[in-house]
């Protein structure tokens, strides 16, 4: 199987100090990433290197395109790149404001990407959003109204389904649950688990939270200082970890 993302040697300086460095990793059709580490570990730098965010200063990030087969998306053109992140690749942000356009409404939020990618019917589009709606459990009704009326968790349920209405292969995640209740947390780590597997998404995951890996994730790479120090099936990670400071990671929550 041809993997769906292949990244080589990736590496993002910033000045004297490494982003992230020499990251090498195949992701396959269907597979979800998870990527952890404490706060300066590089993991949001390799994200944002690998969604077209920010430029690696060495390195290359192969996405196997519908169109031409794998292609390196550093090289890609800016338009081609634009058009990749409204089609077969999402971005979901930790704050939802950020994925959002917060004087829109509900609906017209997803049916912007869609219009991206030529939508045109109104028809269509509106009984789109309304599914979609439904799809991450916000009521139809609410298809009006601005994503300012929305709780939090409200915001990141209507932020996934803008994002993932287009039908995308690739979703990136920047911390999906950070800054919400634990409560709200778990409906929308249940939701996202629901929508990976019934869509067969592919995902990377960044967050601090290694519950949010274990549910979600099916290998984990673990972040230090820019480098990956570990890396494997999930589960086997976590629950015997090799390298010290994975132990040390784990050991701290276990020990919340």
């Amino acid at each position: 199987m041809t993997p769906l993302l292949q990244v080589r040697d990736v590496s993002k300086l910033y000045g004297g100090r490494i982003g992230c460095g020499d990251v090498s990793f195949d992701l396959y059709p269907g597979e979800v990433m998870g990527i952890v580490g404490e706060s300066g570990s590089g993991k949001s730098t390799l994200l944002n290197c690998l969604a077209g965010h920010l430029v690696p200063d060495s390195g290359q990030v192969i996405f196997d395109t519908r169109a031409d087969g794998p292609v390196d998306t550093v090289t890609m053109s800016e338009p081609a790149r634009r058009m990749l992140g409204r089609t077969d690749w999402a971005f979901v942000h930790q704050h939802a404001r950020e994925g959002l356009r917060m004087g829109v409404s509900a609906g017209g939020n997803i049916g912007e990407r869609l219009m991206a990618v030529g939508g045109r019917h109104y028809g269509n589009i509106r009984a789109s959003a309304q599914d979609w709606l439904g799809r991450v459990e916000i009521d139809a009704d609410r298809i009006d109204d601005r994503p300012s009326h929305f709780s939090g968790g409200m915001q990141q349920r209507l932020q996934i389904a803008r994002n993932l209405v287009t039908g995308p292969r690739l979703v990136f995640m920047d911390e999906p649950t950070g800054g919400l209740d634990v409560s709200v947390q778990a409906r929308l780590l249940d939701l996202l688990r629901g929508l990976v597997r019934e869509m067969g998404l592919s995902a990377l995951i960044v967050t601090h939270d290694l519950a949010v890996v274990r549910l979600l994730a099916d290998r984990l790479m673990v972040m230090k200082d820019g480098h990956v120090v570990e890396s494997g099936l999930t589960d086997q990670v976590l629950d015997d970890p090799q390298h010290a400071y994975t132990q040390l990671l784990v050991s701290s929550v276990l020990q919340v």
